[in-house]
């Protein structure tokens, strides 16, 4: 979907590298309130990471433990994101492009994608991205669902921000990006955006 260590590609239609958040009447409770990065769109569908909500308390540590990796030179530990849906066995570094690795997928000018196991390393001893966001699992769309989504209203749309998506505590980035549009949540119907 994502060319390797190349700058977004701007297509019409297809909105790597911007945020999706879910409308408030959305049904399904594992998308309530979320919003998604967008790291692929192209004609063949679309993958995104879920950025504001947690794996419980898992952390990277406990990641590295259950990878039976060494954690004794670990100088920092983060929060594991609950990525989405699908294939929760996988593991995501969505981070600031200032790290690099065979594996790393540029989606933008300024943020990558890392899925190997080399870059938790990295990260647990001080090496890694400066800007980073751990997840596990994914959220994904068949060709032309992800659109017949967007028309449906089921979703808005807004270019991603580096600090919602790496600054922002993780119960705000809902409200934030929903600002971003000029939008005060509370006004949203399910009605919205409908012609």
């Amino acid at each position: 979907m994502v060319e390797k260590n190349t700058p977004k590609q701007e297509l019409s239609g297809y909105i790597t590298g911007q945020f999706l958040l879910a409308m408030p009447h959305m049904q399904d409770p594992r998308f309530e309130k979320v919003v998604i990065y967008i790291c692929g769109h192209d004609a063949n569908g679309a993958m995104g990471l879920i950025v504001n909500k947690h794996l419980g308390d898992f952390t990277l540590k406990g990641l590295l433990e259950y990878l039976n990796l060494p954690r004794d030179s670990m100088k920092r530990d983060l929060p594991i994101y609950f990525g989405g849906p699908l294939d929760t066995g996988r593991g995501f570094v969505l981070h600031s492009d200032d790290f690099t690795h065979p594996g790393t997928v540029r989606l933008t000018h300024h943020i990558a994608l890392t899925a190997t196991v080399d870059v938790l390393q990295s990260i647990a001893e001080g090496d890694g991205p400066k800007d980073c966001l751990l997840a596990m699992g994914y959220v994904g769309w068949e060709a032309g669902q992800l659109d017949a989504e967007l028309h449906s209203s089921r979703w808005l749309q807004v270019e991603a921000d580096i600090d919602i998506l790496f600054k922002t505590p993780i119960e705000q980035k809902w409200e934030q990006a929903m600002k971003k549009l000029g939008i005060v949540p509370e006004s949203l119907s399910e009605e919205f955006g409908r012609a």
